[in-house]
């Protein structure tokens, strides 16, 4: 088998596991916070406030990029590749794989969460980008096959995956809070999860104790019941339904 059919072939594989990094990248903090040395340590809440508005930023980017985006187009699916709509303007017009981009910074929060600076930061973006690069591969391919030469100009003039804002065209659709809530409440869900379940698994390696910190709790109970209502919101009515979206 050819290379870019090998990755053509592994890209698609992950394409449809792609909600198993996550597992694997949390289990692997839990690794490394068993492994970390407390001895001088001391929790500083304004640090753990920084990551989680690292994490945030993250979320903001994929919050703007769902809230603009119309359905059907290629990102949002999981089964299988499907695109009946090429994004190029807006934020698609200075970046082509702004989901993610965001992924990247969610993640890049929790693992500054770790504290383990440089090591764990160049593993983290290597797996990361390993993993996320035969997926981007195979989704272009994809893309390329579709659209054909409307994708080959789109893809000569925008970058994968660092920002141009000089690129910047304006986007068709106005921007939708009800297909952010209807399409990313688990994202702020999780996110809020995983900085909880590292600072109780923080809390228990240094101190003994099988619980978050106060501040960790508040946050996630707020967390929670947010993603309860709007949850409850888009599964038992229609509040959040749009034909084009």
């Amino acid at each position: 088998m050819a290379l870019i059919e090998e990755f053509e072939r592994t890209g698609n594989w992950l394409f449809k596991r792609r909600g198993y990094l996550p597992v694997f990248l949390l289990l692997a903090g839990f690794i490394v916070l068993g492994f970390k040395d407390y001895s001088s340590y001391n929790v500083f809440p304004i640090k753990d406030l920084f990551y989680l508005a690292v994490s945030f930023t993250g979320l903001g980017i994929r919050i703007y990029t769902i809230g603009h985006t119309p359905k059907h187009t290629s990102g949002r699916n999981i089964s299988r590749q499907r695109a009946n709509v090429l994004n190029t303007t807006g934020i698609y017009s200075v970046i082509r794989h702004p989901l993610y981009m965001g992924n990247f910074i969610i993640w890049l929060g929790l693992a500054l969460f770790l504290e383990y600076f440089i090591w764990l930061i160049v593993f983290f973006v290597l797996v990361f980008w390993i993993y996320y690069e035969r997926i981007m591969f195979a989704e272009e391919m994809f893309l390329r096959d579709k659209f054909g030469k409307e994708y080959l100009k789109w893809a000569e003039e925008t970058p994968a995956f660092i920002p141009n804002f000089k690129k910047w065209i304006p986007g068709e659709l106005l921007f939708s809070w009800k297909n952010v809530f209807k399409r990313e409440y688990n994202g702020f869900g999780n996110i809020l999860a995983g900085f909880t379940l590292f600072d109780l698994a923080r809390n228990y390696f240094s101190q003994g104790k099988p619980y978050p910190t106060l501040m960790w709790i508040i946050i996630f109970a707020f967390g929670f019941v947010s993603w309860i209502i709007i949850r409850t919101l888009e599964k038992k009515t229609k509040l959040f339904h749009l034909d084009d979206r």
